[in-house]
């Protein structure tokens, strides 16, 4: 199963694995599974840490290289991604959010997340 990690996971899963319940770190240790970021997730750590918030503290390079030498693989945006905002249903304002989730819609992958909010969403979406 392809998984798409959104940006508050993803930074458990790299830097607090215990944060994650034990059956989401069964999911992300499992070879049968094929484990993506999104550019979009790399995009809000660099803004929000630029900005000093305590909770994006790292390096959005670091964070980077550390995923892929970890064998998760780098999802970029694309205009089918872009334009499949137009048909969200406003349940969420963020911007990163709302991209992660026509990501997962449009491409049929897994989307894990923390977020009641974009569990909300219709599709391959699920809460941990």
């Amino acid at each position: 199963m392809k998984l798409l990690l959104d940006t508050h996971v993803l930074l458990w899963a790299a830097a607090e694995p215990a944060r994650l319940p034990r059956n989401v770190q069964a999911l992300l240790a499992s070879h049968d599974n094929e484990l993506l970021f999104s550019v979009v997730s790399l995009w809000e750590v660099a803004i929000k840490s630029a900005l000093g918030r305590a909770d994006f503290r790292v390096d959005a390079g670091v964070l980077r290289r550390g995923l892929i030498d970890n064998g998760y693989l780098e999802l970029p945006v694309v205009g089918a991604h872009a334009l499949a905002l137009a048909i969200l249903p406003p349940l969420h304002r963020d911007p990163f959010d709302r991209m992660l989730v026509a990501q997962a819609q449009v491409e049929g992958i897994v989307l894990l997340t923390a977020d009641p909010l974009v569990a909300a969403y219709p599709g391959p979406i699920r809460r941990v």
